[in-house]
């Protein structure tokens, strides 16, 4: 019988679409060719008005099928640790799990009020005890390690900010801008924006932070299935979507590069562009031409590998997040202008089919600026 109700639930996930990682045809019309204030506009528009539901339904069935543990089904996945827990064991007890507002609520001062109070896009199945460390805290790195009673947490925190487990801090980044996003004070909801100073919210005012280290954790922790699949699943309850999973790209575009300080190099004038964009790999001569040029500038503070230079990559990705071309770059110029050319052939040295592509300036391993092109045929 247990079987046979697994599968009927299985059955209705698939006619529901809530199986089928693929965004909605046409959800994100509108936003071509937008950036900044004008692309958040956008997307609040189409994100907004979502159909909303009570605190308790969240504890009593939205929650158990959003988080619920891939491996047992009779548990959910606790956000800030990875924790299993039973789904039965919701409670106040130090072992039991509640409900976790990710945009701590008295950031903003709306309670567990819909809509923002209740948007299960940043609500999560949280220890109670791990719930009651985070308190409020905003969001940054260091700090000492959290002990529960139920063992090391892989969260570190201090008297002002709170620092999750490394796999789950691209999420509460994207939750935070989904969040910033959504609440623009609009029909007396919150008008809620990230800072970069902390603390964000020392009499209720409706900032979270630390707003440069969630847009490092976003690039250093890419989306995974696991938070493709709770999109979905949360677009059938509320029928809107975290535009930040299914676009990581559109970070870039409304917050712009993110500066990158560590022991060896600190990036603060990358200047990436391209020209010419759009480009068509099919014409050349008449002065145009059949590539674009890639380019940028970095500057280096300190010395970083043998011979003192950088590790330099661009990536370049469809509008489907695949990776289709990789440079390696030696020979870094300080201080000036470097390029990489793209002739619209991926890896394989095959044409790419026409459309828009976003290219990706890492160095040392950390992502530092997302900038998009046209290819045209």
């Amino acid at each position: 019988m247990r079987f046979i109700k697994i599968l009927i639930f299985f059955i209705c996930l698939i006619y529901t679409g809530i199986l089928n990682s693929d965004i909605p045809p046409g959800y994100y019309d509108g936003t071509e060719g937008l950036t900044g204030d004008s692309l958040k506009t956008a997307l609040n528009d189409i994100i907004s008005g979502h159909i909303e539901f009570s605190y308790n339904a969240l504890r009593d069935s939205i929650l158990l099928d959003t988080d619920e543990d891939p491996d047992n089904p009779d548990n959910v996945i606790l956000i800030y640790t990875g924790w299993s827990r039973a789904k039965d064991d919701f409670g106040g007890n130090p072992s039991d799990w509640n409900r976790e507002h990710v945009w701590a609520k008295s950031h903003g001062d709306f309670g567990n009020l819909p809509p923002a109070g209740t948007d299960a896009h940043h609500i999560r199945p949280c220890d109670t005890s791990v719930n009651s460390a985070r308190g409020n805290l905003d969001f940054d790195n260091g700090g000492t390690e959290y002990i529960d009673g139920d063992g090391p947490t892989g969260c570190f925190y201090d008297e002002d900010s709170w620092e999750p487990r490394e796999e789950v801090k691209g999420d509460v980044a994207r939750m935070i801008f989904y969040m910033e996003v959504r609440y623009e004070g609009e029909d007396d909801e919150p008008d809620l924006e990230m800072v970069d100073y902390i603390p964000s919210s020392p009499n209720g005012e409706p900032y979270h932070a630390l707003k440069s280290t969630l847009l490092q954790w976003h690039q250093q922790d890419s989306v995974d299935d696991w938070e493709i699949l709770r999109n979905d699943k949360v677009y059938y309850y509320q029928e809107n979507r975290n535009p930040f999973i299914d676009h990581p790209e559109f970070v870039g575009l409304i917050w712009g590069g993110v500066s990158v300080d560590n022991e060896n190099l600190i990036i603060t004038n990358y200047q990436l562009s391209n020209y010419p964009n759009p480009f068509n790999p099919a014409v050349a001569g008449a002065g145009r031409s059949p590539a674009t040029t890639i380019s940028f500038s970095v500057t280096q503070n300190a010395m970083s590998g043998s011979d003192g230079s950088p590790f330099v990559t661009l990536e370049i990705f469809n509008l489907k997040g695949q990776k289709v071309k990789t440079f390696r770059i030696s020979n870094i110029e300080h201080r000036s202008k470097n390029h990489v050319v793209w002739d619209g052939k991926d890896d394989n040295n095959k044409e790419v089919s026409a459309g828009v592509y976003f290219y990706n300036l890492k160095v040392n391993g950390k992502n530092i600026s997302i900038k998009k092109c046209l290819l045209l045929k």
